[in-house]
């Protein structure tokens, strides 16, 4: 992994564990949704028009 994405994911940890300690749950809720959404976005993308049976 590159300098630059570990850097980038260390960032998000320490935001992460600063909401944590912030007791801002709301916060969290939101980019935890936000990911599951994107997530799902890009599983649709990559699955096949057609359904096997």
């Amino acid at each position: 992994m590159s300098n630059e994405i570990e850097r980038f994911l260390e960032r998000q940890d320490e935001a992460v564990a600063a909401l944590f300690l912030e007791n801002k749950s709301d916060e969290l809720t939101d980019i935890l949704v936000a990911a599951l959404e994107e997530a799902l976005e890009i599983l649709l993308e990559a699955a096949p028009a057609e359904t096997l049976h």
